[in-house]
């Protein structure tokens, strides 16, 4: 694992060469290293120093992580055509990807907030400097201003922990606390970057303002911060969780109803993929919340699922983007006249996000679904209305922009290349693929090696 991370770091003076092909196979080759270097079965908590180690939880948003970046180089020839400041742009690339490497991989809660914290420098940078409107400065400031005010309780609470309990590793987590305040002041800043429904409204900006990198990390892997660390410090206060947590059920999953609305009125096409984002992040974060197993397993399985799943449909809108230089539905429709074999990939990605089968999604809302309707039976009539919309929202999408006639002001299109069709297909073949190997995803392994750490420090 340290090879890894040396290898990153010793990649920083790479940045120094322009060629788009090397990069390319320089952040597979990192990804590939990662897959077979560390043993696919050996989640125990294998420590690799004092203060980082893996497992389940770490394994799969690491592998998620190298493959998001390799695709972000992948899905940005533009900005090595044009020279926009290519060095840079690599550079915060390889930063974000470290930083996203040590977060999952710290075993102390400190370290984890220090990194999490700094994975958001990156993002900021590639929004302002390479964003596509003027706007673009509103949105940095959202996702600083929104990220960096909740994250403040969180260290005043680390701290506290840490005077009154004397340890922040995460194999030594057996305390249990009943302080709601506490509670509350530990969590925000994952239910901010998830987002929560009512602290949502800086992604669709942040989202609609980024480049087609910014937004596939965003959706990729900042969005699932939240739900790991969610994951990891939710032991502590699993007393008070199931007092008040039905209260984050409530608003997860009448929020997600209400976004889903929400997107049958946009008619800009990555708006709505974002808010899109925030009804599928309603449903994970309700599961979660219930503290049982299909919810824990279902909240994995569903951010590997979003993760590439959001990510193709954003490199999608923006090849659109690029020919029509608009992301409007009212000028980017009946595509299918234009560049039919890319309605492939728009159906592909479209039932994907719908949660057809066979799709690794709908393993996940099955999964998240089991775990909110043995909570509460009521449930099942908002879930009932979540899995509709959600179908509305995708066929909404897909067939406003592929069916009836065309643009007439659009004289020139050029035809998808072999790169695009390549970059798609790495999004949706891992999507799908993953489900002939769903057993990976089941955690019974994490919650032994934590039911052995507390029976041993007991």
């Amino acid at each position: 694992m340290m090879k890894l991370i040396f290898t990153i770091i010793f990649m920083i003076p790479l940045c120094l060469y322009k060629k788009f092909w090397i990069d390319q196979i320089i952040y597979f080759f990192l990804f590939f290293i990662f897959l077979t270097q560390v043993g696919m079965f050996n989640f125990l908590m294998s420590g690799i120093s004092y203060d980082f180690g893996y497992d389940l939880l770490s394994y799969c948003m690491i592998l998620l992580s190298l493959w998001i970046c390799a695709l972000m180089i992948f899905a940005s020839p533009k900005i090595y055509f044009y020279n926009y400041y290519i060095n840079l742009f690599k550079l915060m690339i390889l930063m974000l990807m470290m930083f996203l490497i040590l977060t999952f991989l710290s075993l102390n809660l400190f370290m984890f907030y220090l990194f999490f914290e700094a994975s958001l420098i990156p993002t900021l940078i590639l929004i302002i400097g390479w964003g596509y409107q003027p706007e673009r400065i509103q949105a940095g400031f959202y996702l600083l201003f929104y990220t960096l005010f909740a994250s403040l309780p969180m260290l005043i609470s680390i701290f506290y922990y840490y005077k009154n309990f004397y340890s922040l590793d995460f194999s030594l987590f057996n305390v249990k606390i009943d302080y709601f305040f506490l509670y509350l002041c530990m969590i925000i800043i994952f239910l901010v970057k998830m987002p929560m429904f009512m602290v949502h409204l800086w992604l669709p900006k942040a989202h609609v303002e980024a480049p087609v990198s910014g937004s596939m990390i965003l959706a990729g892997v900042m969005l699932k911060l939240g739900g790991y660390g969610l994951l990891r410090v939710m032991i502590i206060f699993i007393n008070i969780g199931m007092k008040i947590n039905f209260m984050f059920i409530n608003i997860s999953l009448l929020g997600g109803l209400i976004v889903s609305l929400v997107c049958l009125r946009q008619v800009d096409m990555k708006s709505l993929v974002a808010y899109s984002s925030v009804a599928h992040m309603g449903m994970l974060l309700g599961g979660l919340m219930t503290l049982n197993y299909w919810g824990f397993c279902g909240s994995l399985v569903m951010m590997m699922a979003h993760g590439l799943c959001s990510s193709g449909l954003f490199c999608l809108v923006n090849m659109i983007y690029e020919r029509s230089n608009s992301r409007s539905l009212f000028i980017n429709k009946g595509m299918i006249n234009i560049l039919p074999s890319l309605s492939l990939w728009w159906f592909l990605l479209s039932s994907s996000n719908m949660a057809a089968p066979p799709s690794l999604n709908l393993l996940g809302e099955l999964m998240l679904i089991n775990s909110l309707i043995s909570w509460n039976y009521f449930s099942s009539i908002i879930l009932m209305l979540i899995s509709f919309f959600g179908a509305a929202y995708s066929l909404y999408l897909y067939s406003y922009s592929q069916h009836g006639k065309f643009y007439l002001g659009v004289y020139f299109f050029s035809i998808i290349s072999i790169r695009e069709y390549l970059l798609l297909f790495l999004h949706w073949f891992p999507l799908n693929i993953m489900l002939l190997k769903s057993d990976i995803f089941s955690i019974w392994i994490y919650l032994n090696s934590l039911m052995k750490n507390l029976s041993l420090w007991n």
